[in-house]
């Protein structure tokens, strides 16, 4: 059996993470779909922390989120250095993800794929039932890249809730899926996951890094390899930011004050 790790949540930057190893947060997500009640799960690298240090009211939506797991090697590091938290390995969003799938098809609880798009999904639905021939996907929905119109949050939740799903999977890529996540919860009485890159890693779509760049907190260098165009500005930029922030706030020069946590969803947001 995994050894089980749940010490809470602690400060990172201003945003509450979960000291929570692969056994505990999958827990979580199971035994929320077993009892049909909300809950919003995110798993956070140096980008997603970094959303919320620049936008305070995006903070705030952060830090409502039942679970937020350190999805990136310096996010975990930050919760040793900071907190002693003594994590031995992050809790990566990808690899979150099929565990709890694997666990979804053994109990039988279906779940939803929400976002990207439709070849993707189709993709992505493939490789799922391949791997997990138990596996229910009670039903999937791409991406309309576009903001929400008046009653389209509602009428999501209903397509959902009718479709028999326990467990529902949002890949919207950061922060848009932490966003919809958060707006959907109070109609979603459903654990929900802001999976990020999992969609594409497991449709086969995007290449995972070789394991030694992954332990050694170097996947943003392979990320940036593929796609310079789209992500110069959110390595290059924000990752000495985020040191920058981290310096600070263990020598206590920035205390990092987190929000105060918030159910007022975004006005609009991505669907």
């Amino acid at each position: 059996m995994d050894a089980l790790i749940d010490k809470g949540k602690s400060n990172v930057l201003g945003v509450y993470v979960d000291a929570v190893d692969y056994a505990a947060a999958t827990d979580k997500v199971i035994e929320a779909a077993r009892d049909r009640r909300p809950l919003a799960l995110t798993a956070l690298a140096v980008h997603g922390v970094m959303t919320g240090v620049q936008d305070r009211a995006h903070e705030a939506r952060l830090n409502s989120f039942d679970v937020v797991t350190p999805d990136g090697q310096p996010v975990r590091w930050a919760l040793n250095l900071l907190h002693k938290a003594q994590l031995p390995d992050r809790t990566y969003g990808p690899t979150l993800t099929m565990k709890v799938v694997e666990r979804c098809a053994d109990e039988d609880l279906p779940i939803y794929l929400y976002g990207s798009t439709q070849p993707v999904l189709d993709r992505l639905t493939a490789a799922l039932t391949a791997r997990f021939p138990k596996l229910t996907i009670a039903g999937s929905e791409p991406s309309k890249f576009r903001p929400n119109e008046p009653g389209e949050p509602e009428a999501i939740a209903r397509r959902i809730t009718d479709s028999g799903a326990r467990v529902v999977l949002v890949g919207l890529g950061c922060p848009r899926q932490e966003i919809f996540v958060h707006a959907m919860r109070p109609l979603v009485s459903l654990p929900m996951m802001a999976v990020g890159a999992a969609f594409d890693y497991h449709a086969g779509d995007l290449r995972k890094p070789p394991p030694w760049m992954q332990q050694r907190g170097l996947e943003w260098l392979w990320r940036l390899g593929l796609e310079p165009k789209r992500l110069w500005r959110r390595y290059l930029i924000l990752n000495p930011a985020y040191l920058a922030r981290l310096t600070a706030q263990a020598t206590r020069l920035w205390p990092a004050r987190p929000a105060e946590p918030t159910t007022t969803p975004a006005d609009t947001f991505a669907v």
